[in-house]
């Protein structure tokens, strides 16, 4: 009987280790932290394919309870005015000082969009709320959440056409006047698969031959940008690390486009390019575009260009894997030259990584005028990681480094 009890002790602390236990590496702070926190994502996610494999919700059902978990009320207090709108048919959350600035001085303004791969999050989580007050006060700014559709309901280009509504509403004269803002001061800011849209939206709009009022900045953290190479070095090298696994990563672009599970399969195969993406391979070769201390070891291998009888043949996907407004480093050099000033935040410790790296280089190319911040012991997710029980020094200091940025380039 007690050898029972030792061997379910045993079986315990192995399941625990498993799920508990990743391979962190040693720069990362706060790694026990960091483990823990991902066991519940890891447990999650495996809850979420069990019950999607035995007929119950599907995956993404289950996994938007992060989404609801972090919801909180968004209200006004002492010193943030806090207000639900709809623009152009969109909801969107607006915050801004509730006192105005007796010089009568114009405000700056951010338009803000939220991470969760296009497939979860909301700007009425706790720690964007949270984000946005913080701004409102530092930057006696106006902030404007978008509450963008999500996949797997709605595909590419809900989700970017919402946003580029949302901004094309705001930057009317008229509207910028009712919320007393700067037309020379605003910026389009997000993180993730946010940080995607921003980028997207800043392309597009100065695109725009109506468009008198342009962004003054783009502020983009940890930005996914482009779906066509899925095995860059930040791929490979860091396919198992915490929150943002490559697999997580390769499902979220593809319910981004689809629901059918074959293309999951070629894009986590890195075998889904069709002819017509493959033709803008060259704007995402990593091996023109990474610094030499990037690439390591890895060598560079052109993914290889899909069958006529795959999945990606279908004439919706055909398109979307070459559309810019999914994949902004897809835009040739000319259409950079003419954006406005970038941040770019980038962490070591993301499949992400490279697509930030990239796009550095590549606006430096075109004469954009980019600051580039690098946190070595860095991970995905990490800016958002700033209330207990989930609070990390690191996303404290990208905050304020952040902040610090937009106050001084805004």
């Amino acid at each position: 009987m007690r050898s029972k009890g030792v061997f379910v002790l045993v079986l315990l602390g192995a399941l625990t280790a498993y799920y508990v236990y990743s391979p962190i590496p040693n720069n990362i702070e706060e790694r026990w932290k960091l483990m823990l926190t991902d066991s519940f994502f890891k447990t999650l996610s495996h809850l979420a394919e069990l019950s999607e494999q035995v007929g119950l919700l599907d995956f993404w059902r289950v996994m938007m309870f992060i989404t609801f978990a972090e919801r909180v009320v968004t209200v006004s207090d002492e010193r943030v005015q806090v207000a639900d709108e709809i623009f152009d048919g969109v909801e969107v959350i607006v915050y801004q000082p509730t006192q105005q600035e007796e010089t009568g001085e114009l405000r700056r303004a951010i338009i803000y969009l939220h991470g969760g791969g296009w497939c979860l999050g909301s700007s009425r989580m706790g720690p964007y709320d949270l984000l946005a007050r913080h701004m409102v006060t530092e930057l006696n700014a106006v902030i404007v959440s978008v509450e963008y559709r999500l996949a797997p309901a709605y595909h590419f280009p809900a989700q970017f056409e919402d946003v580029y509504r949302v901004v094309k509403y705001f930057l009317h004269v008229e509207v910028l006047k009712g919320y007393h803002i700067n037309p020379e001061r605003i910026a389009v800011s997000g993180d993730s698969a946010g940080g995607n849209l921003a980028a997207a939206v800043a392309q597009q709009l100065q695109k725009d031959p109506q468009q008198h009022v342009q962004l003054k900045a783009q502020a983009l953290i940890y930005p996914v940008l482009q779906a066509l190479d899925l095995n860059t070095p930040s791929y490979q090298q860091n396919q198992y690390m915490p929150i943002l696994p490559r697999t997580l990563m390769v499902r979220f672009w593809s319910e981004y486009f689809t629901s059918d599970k074959s293309f999951f399969r070629a894009m986590m195969a890195n075998r889904h390019n069709n002819h017509e993406s493959a033709a803008l391979l060259k704007f995402v070769n990593w091996s023109s575009y990474l610094p030499d201390s990037y690439r390591q070891t890895y060598n560079y291998s052109a993914p290889p260009v899909a069958t006529r009888k795959s999945p990606v043949h279908s004439i919706s996907l055909h398109h979307s894997l070459a559309d810019p407004r999914a994949s902004p480093l897809l835009v040739p050099d000319t259409m950079l030259r003419f954006l406005p000033k970038a941040y770019v935040l980038t962490c070591e410790y993301d499949v992400l990584r490279d697509d930030g790296l990239m796009y550095v280089t590549r606006l430096r190319n075109a004469g954009v005028d980019v600051t580039h911040e690098h946190y070595p012991g860095g991970f995905h997710g990490a800016l958002m990681f700033t209330m207990w029980p989930t609070d990390f020094d690191i996303g404290h200091r990208m905050v304020d480094n952040y902040v610090t940025w937009l106050k001084q380039n805004l």
